[in-house]
Formats: structure tokens, C-alpha cells, sequence
């Protein structure tokens, strides 16, 4: 019979592999990603699967200490979103009136 910290050992081994495995994908995505939303779309993942990386780490070692490190790494990864998310705007804006200029012309 598996005690209940037996459990929570491999439980945690597992959901490390299996987020190991995920962020390795999400920088393939990063780095081959088909245009600029992309990346960002994968870069936002990839906060997020650090997240819990952090947070699986935190549970498995039992310093809580971890938690505080997730909750401002969830804060950056907030405002790099949306930093990147109004960079693609106003990238997105100077091309429309970059277009709309040789039209006139």
C-alpha cells in the first residue's frame, strides 16, 4: 500500500516531467512560431507553465516561500502580455497607415 506522502512524491514527479515536457514544446512554438501573436500566444503559455512549475515545486519541497515567487512571476507575465499585446497594435497601426498612404499617392 502506497502511504499518502509516496503519493504526493510521484504525483509531483509526474506533474513535473509532464510540465518539463509541455514548456519544451511551447519554446518549439516560440522559436518556429508563424508570425508575432504567436510567439506571444506561446510566450504567455510559457509564463503560465513556469507558474506552475513554481507552484508544483513549492508543494513537493513544502517551503511556501515558492508561492510568493509565483504570485510575482504571475504579475510579470501579466504586464508582458500586455506590453506585447500594445506593441502588436501599434505595430499593426503604423502598417495600416503606412498602406493607406501609398494608396493616395
Amino acid at each position: 500500500m502506497i502511504s499518502g506522502t509516496e503519493a504526493l512524491a510521484w504525483a509531483t514527479l509526474i506533474a513535473l516531467l509532464i510540465l518539463g515536457a509541455a514548456m519544451l514544446l511551447v519554446i518549439v512554438r516560440i522559436v518556429r512560431g508563424p508570425s508575432l501573436p504567436d510567439r506571444v500566444l506561446a510566450l504567455d503559455s510559457l509564463t503560465l507553465l513556469a507558474l506552475a512549475f513554481v507552484c508544483v515545486v513549492a508543494v513537493r519541497s513544502g517551503i511556501m516561500l515558492y508561492l510568493d515567487i509565483a504570485i510575482a512571476l504571475a504579475l510579470l507575465g501579466f504586464l508582458a502580455t500586455v506590453a506585447l499585446a500594445r506593441y502588436i497594435l501599434k505595430r499593426s497601426e503604423a502598417i495600416a497607415s503606412d498602406l493607406g498612404e501609398d494608396d493616395q499617392q
